[in-house]
């Protein structure tokens, strides 16, 4: 499993952005999919993740602002960010869970980071 992310730049505060992460691979065997990001200076943090039968998990600061959702057609996971604040800015990756059947564990890949910057 391979994962491209994309969709970050700059936008004033009260703005939007989505960000995008196409998944390319054995896509099939992608159990869960996941947005953090990792503001300058501070620790990865765990931002969405969307899990099989569409369960959903939010950080507290991003709840009712942001919604993650996936295109299994296009195999896409996307992040749509809504009423963004300078203290969202960070790097955002996209993951990924996948069993693989061959040692019947689950696998992690991270796709590379698109840097989301908020004005103030």
């Amino acid at each position: 499993v391979q994962l491209q992310a994309s969709g970050g730049g700059l936008v004033q505060a009260g703005g939007s952005l989505r960000l995008s992460c196409a998944a390319s691979g054995s896509t099939s065997s992608i159990t869960a999919m996941g947005w953090y990001r990792q503001a300058p200076g501070k620790q990865r943090e765990l931002v969405a993740t969307l899990s099989s039968g569409d369960r959903t998990n939010y950080a507290d600061s991003v709840k009712g602002r942001f919604t993650i959702s996936r295109d299994n057609a296009k195999n896409t996971l996307y992040l749509q960010m809504n009423s963004l604040k300078p203290e969202d800015t960070a790097v955002y990756s996209c993951n990924a869970d996948y069993w693989v059947v061959a040692t019947d564990t689950v696998g992690k890949v991270w796709g590379q980071g698109t840097l989301v910057t908020v004005s103030s």
